[in-house]
């Protein structure tokens, strides 16, 4: 284990801050999407989606070289690298005129922060193993799911008192202090001794062997599917509550009170993975979230929403459940392929969010003046995942 620099709640702060700037870029944003689209030169709704949906593709994708070459290179110099990136994208939102650039702009702010996010995870894995990385991640998790409650209303702040690109411009100001504070404080922990060679031939290697992995791809397709579910929330939560609501000044509230939802049920995972362990939370949570799902795709679908306090009521129970899948999808993919964790954490994330960016834009596509198609693709995206975990067990 690693003597550090500073103490055990700096560093849980520090590694969730790493972690946090992506949730910063993501829904700081949210408030602005029709502002922003309006600036770009589109109208359509659809296209307003693509600002939050196509940033998660630069994360799929991003780790596949990050995560290798941090174990050849050491960490902290690919965590300057994928900052430099970030910022470098964020100055392209800042300035492009065109939905194309800013997608552009997005997709490459995506990758830059899949550094970060990723090189977080290997940090803590180089100082920590066991339980007590579990204990550490938990509590990562939980100063982490801070950002998602304040980051609308920051970004409707900021909106309100100066214009969009004040909110990259923002979000790169937090990134150089954050990056200041984790060149100053935090030493490397990738030892000489466990370089190893970056090549293409080594990702290969860990994409051939993943797959060969049943269980590892099924979790992570059903991660694939739930990630995807979420992603259409994220990306049409502005669309709902703003647009067929009329909500536009309560929306960041609103996002924030949902998201306790899932930082609950993150918090309470801890103890209950425990008590009941992953394999059954995960049984449990599939099946809550498909029927509450069910249940609203059945009884309303008519042309109108139904009352507010009714569809925060159906997210909320719905979140609950997502909140108890995220990391115990991800733990039981991981668990046949610990001997090469680092390559297989970058190579499922990467399957995981390709198939979700899809599954987000087709399904967001399809809402317009309800909520009810959001609701249809939870159903379907959660009845195919517990087709899939069915299989598993019969296997």
């Amino acid at each position: 284990m690693f003597k550090s620099r500073s103490s055990q709640f700096e560093f849980i702060a520090l590694m969730a801050s790493l972690m946090s700037v992506v949730a910063l870029a993501i829904d700081a944003l949210l408030p602005a999407l029709d502002v922003i689209g309006l600036a770009i030169g589109t109208t359509r709704l659809i296209d307003n989606q693509l600002l939050i949906t196509m940033i998660f593709l630069g994360l799929g994708i991003g780790p596949l070289f990050f995560g290798p070459l941090s174990d050849s290179i050491g960490r902290k110099p690919v965590v300057y690298m994928g900052f430099a990136l970030f910022i470098l994208a964020s100055f392209v939102c800042v300035y492009a005129e065109s939905l194309e650039w800013m997608v552009a702009g997005r997709i490459i702010q995506g990758v830059g922060l899949s550094s970060p996010r990723t090189i977080a995870i290997a940090i803590i894995r180089d100082k920590y193993s066991g339980d007590k990385m579990a204990s550490i991640m938990s509590f990562v998790t939980v100063v982490f799911l801070l950002v998602p409650i304040i980051a609308p209303a920051l970004g409707k702040w900021i909106l309100d008192f100066y214009n969009w690109q004040g909110i990259f411009y923002v979000q790169v100001v937090i990134s150089l202090l954050v990056c200041l504070w984790f060149w100053r404080r935090q030493e490397e922990t990738l030892i000489e001794a466990n370089k190893i060679k970056f090549s293409y031939a080594r990702i290969a290697r860990g994409f051939r062997e993943v797959l060969q992995h049943k269980n590892t791809m099924g979790y992570t397709v059903i991660s694939g599917f739930i990630v995807g579910s979420f992603l259409v929330y994220l990306s049409s939560a502005q669309q709902i509550f703003q647009e067929q609501y009329g909500l536009k000044d309560e929306f960041p509230y609103i996002f924030a009170g949902l998201a306790i939802a899932i930082g609950t049920a993150i918090f309470l995972n801890g103890t209950f993975v425990m008590r009941f362990g992953m394999k059954r939370l995960v049984r449990i949570s599939l099946v809550g979230f498909f029927l509450s799902s069910l249940v609203y795709a059945l009884v309303f679908t008519g042309d109108t929403n139904p009352g507010l306090l009714v569809l925060l009521g159906f997210f909320a129970v719905q979140f609950f459940f997502v909140g108890f899948l995220f990391g115990n999808l991800r733990a039981l993919a991981m668990e046949p392929v610990g001997h090469i964790a680092g390559i297989a954490a970058a190579v499922t994330g990467f399957i995981s969010t390709i198939m979700a960016v899809p599954i987000s834009t087709f399904i967001g596509s399809r809402i317009s003046d309800t909520a009810h198609p959001l609701f249809v693709g939870f159903t379907l995206c959660s009845f195919i995942s517990i087709g899939i975990l069915l299989m598993l067990r019969k296997r």
